[in-house]
């Protein structure tokens, strides 16, 4: 297994792990809509994505996003990881411990003060990779959305 980073010429591998992705998260399968996207995080450098591979065949990603925080005691670049999948077949083979590893590595080589993510409630097999790996769940904040495409005018 071999993972690396991603570029525009990757984009037929990530593009359908993206969608399986969004699949997972109960959303319709979209190949268009996820390879589009993907291709304009490429195009634009908006994001920094691994593909873990082997034999030419994609076998995970993960996908962070670089942003700032300025509540912090010394305020400085975090790095989100919006998106982490691996294949089915490829489960319990370490490869999302190794996309992990990576996403590690960017933050280090960044000078990031650390890495954050959301992942669903039920998503407990992500929760123990997280926390083997360091990553404490956050006790003290909420986390609230808003859905602009239902509230995009201002409240009353």
């Amino acid at each position: 297994m071999q993972i690396r980073q991603a570029t525009s010429a990757d984009l037929d591998q990530v593009a359908p792990l993206f969608d399986a992705y969004r699949q997972f998260y109960r959303l319709a399968p979209d190949l268009p809509l996820a390879r589009a996207f993907i291709a304009e995080r490429l195009s634009r450098g908006d994001s920094t994505i691994y593909l873990a591979e082997e034999q030419g065949a994609g076998l995970g990603f993960v996908q962070l996003y670089p942003v700032f925080t300025s509540t912090a005691v010394v305020p400085g670049r975090l790095w989100l990881l919006n998106d982490l999948y691996v294949i089915p077949a490829a489960r319990g083979r370490r490869v999302g411990h190794g996309l992990m590893e990576r996403a590690r590595e960017l933050g280090l080589a960044t000078g990031a003060r650390g890495i954050f993510l959301q992942t669903a409630r039920d998503n407990t097999p992500a929760q123990r990779l997280y926390e083997a790996l360091g990553y404490r769940r956050d006790e003290q904040f909420l986390v609230y959305e808003l859905d602009l495409q239902q509230h995009g005018t201002t409240p009353a």
